[in-house]
């Protein structure tokens, strides 16, 4: 049995779809779990909850945490701890391998440029420590023998049938569609990566069944030489057959908009992601797994294919 905790988000209904080519018995988990694939076991569970996470771990000999909290640093810093501490207790009380999908918040902003595995760990900003204090917790159990794990980190993700977690679906994909201006942070003028989410879901199952993967860290395979902020707006444009009509928010903005939209206020303190070049090197990943990501052009295409049918370009 393989798990997938926290399986209804954009991430865990990929890696759904591509675990089928590893096992048979997929075990989907959240508050209301839903089937990707006809066989999936469906559990509820609450993963702050201790004895709903060592029920839902239950026989599992994988298990994936791509969970996702409400984008609020007072949630992050009650909740994610707490809910790792469960994941990790009941991945060693059943002999369960930890696959944890991550993010980058915790890298030094100096070195976005160029990410790799062994970027410096020294986080910019507030969520940005919370998720340094989880990916710590993951890797002291390693480290101290008692948890077989990896963590899969990925760089922003965009991909299909994404909704209300992709900032680029959220801001120039939607915008776009309905005719409106495109919506980007900081400065269109520096090179912006993102994952995949399709790829993101391969890889992981692909990680999560090689046993030489764990016990260290893989940024999930990502396309490289990304496009301009202006560059993304302009071919997401063009592919929907729409002007590429957008605006810049500089920090300012953002922080007095997010006076009065919540979510907006939770973006000040993540400007500096935009503000600079945002390189994610995969090359660990793609070399050890002769895995070639999708070009970015080609998940433009199938985003606007799949999600907005309607348009004609």
């Amino acid at each position: 049995m393989q798990t997938i905790l926290g399986s209804g988000g954009a991430i865990g209904i990929e890696l759904a779809k591509a675990l089928p080519e590893y096992t048979s018995g997929i075990r989907l988990v959240s508050r209301h779990p839903v089937k990707v694939n006809p066989d999936d076991q469906l559990v509820t569970a609450d993963l702050l909850q201790p004895e709903e996470t060592l029920q839902a771990v239950a026989g599992s000999s994988v298990v994936y945490l791509t969970a996702g909290l409400p984008y609020n640093l007072k949630t992050w810093q009650q909740s994610w701890p707490r809910l790792m501490a469960n994941v990790i207790d009941a991945c060693i009380a059943h002999g369960a391998k930890l696959v944890f999908f991550d993010n980058i918040y915790m890298y030094d902003a100096r070195y976005l440029s160029g990410m790799t595995e062994e970027t410096p760990i020294n986080p910019p900003s507030k969520k940005g420590k919370v998720r340094a204090t989880i990916a710590n917790m993951v890797l002291d159990s390693v480290a101290e023998g008692k948890l077989t794990a990896l963590i899969a980190r990925s760089a922003d993700f965009y991909g299909p049938g994404i909704k209300n977690t992709s900032m680029l679906t959220e801001t120039v994909f939607k915008p776009l569609s309905k005719g409106k201006k495109a919506n980007w942070m900081g400065s269109v003028d520096h090179p912006h990566a993102f994952t995949y989410t399709p790829d993101a879901g391969r890889a992981t199952a692909l990680l999560g069944n090689t046993p030489d993967a764990y016990n260290q860290v893989w940024h999930l395979p990502t396309s490289a030489k990304p496009p301009t902020g202006r560059e993304w707006i302009e071919a997401i444009a063009r592919e929907m057959g729409v002007a590429p009509n957008y605006q810049v928010a500089p920090k300012l903005m953002v922080r007095l908009i997010g006076l009065f939209v919540p979510i907006m206020r939770e973006m000040v303190e993540m400007i500096y992601q935009y503000d600079r070049d945002y390189n994610f090197d995969s090359r660990k990943f793609e070399q050890h797994f002769s895995f070639a990501p999708t070009p970015y052009l080609a998940g433009i295409k199938e985003i606007v294919r799949s999600d907005y049918p309607n348009l004609k370009k």
